[in-house]
């Protein structure tokens, strides 16, 4: 179950702008906005600044989303979200300073790690062959209702009934090529 809590600003997007509309209620979307589940990887990019060109989609992405309060986050993500950016990138970030932010996405739409998850995400490892990891996540976007799932471990454009997968890095140019 996806639970909403009061949104705290994150990367400079003001309260006001990205809460205007009241504690409880949903806010107005336009019909170019969607829910969107955010999976690790993009949380961590957003936090790395050594993936220059990843950390600035990330930001931006993550931007956007305060904007429109339609990121979804799972408790999952967040626990994988810390332990990366504690242990496993270049330049890590302290145990406070990851919690700050943990604390600030657990504002977002937050899906709960429960029994019913669980056994759903199996199931889903089995029909669609994925790793259970990637199934818990694609089955915590599909439990919150989302639309799309912004990941970089999934196939950009992938369907999982109503969900869309989207790479937000796929579009970026490999190293070492130019264009023209």
């Amino acid at each position: 179950m996806a639970t909403r809590r009061h949104a705290k600003p994150r990367f400079g997007v003001s309260r006001e702008a990205s809460h205007s509309e009241g504690r409880h209620s949903r806010p107005e979307t336009s019909s170019t906005t969607v829910t969107s589940f955010v999976d690790t990887n993009i949380l961590v990019y957003a936090e790395d600044k050594d993936e220059s060109e990843k950390h600035a989609i990330a930001r931006d992405l993550i931007v956007e989303l305060w904007r429109t309060r339609d990121g979804v986050v799972s408790v999952q993500v967040l626990q994988e979200f810390f332990v990366t950016v504690t242990r496993k990138i270049k330049r890590s970030l302290s145990t406070g300073k990851a919690l700050d932010i943990v604390r600030e996405y657990l504002t977002w739409r937050v899906v709960d790690n429960t029994s019913a998850l669980l056994v759903a995400a199996v199931e889903l490892q089995q029909k669609a062959q994925l790793s259970f990891w990637d199934a818990m996540v694609v089955q915590a976007a599909i439990d919150a209702g989302c639309e799309r799932l912004y990941s970089e471990d999934l196939n950009d454009g992938q369907r999982f009934g109503t969900l869309q997968i989207a790479n937000p890095f796929a579009r970026t140019k490999p190293k070492g090529r130019r264009s023209g």
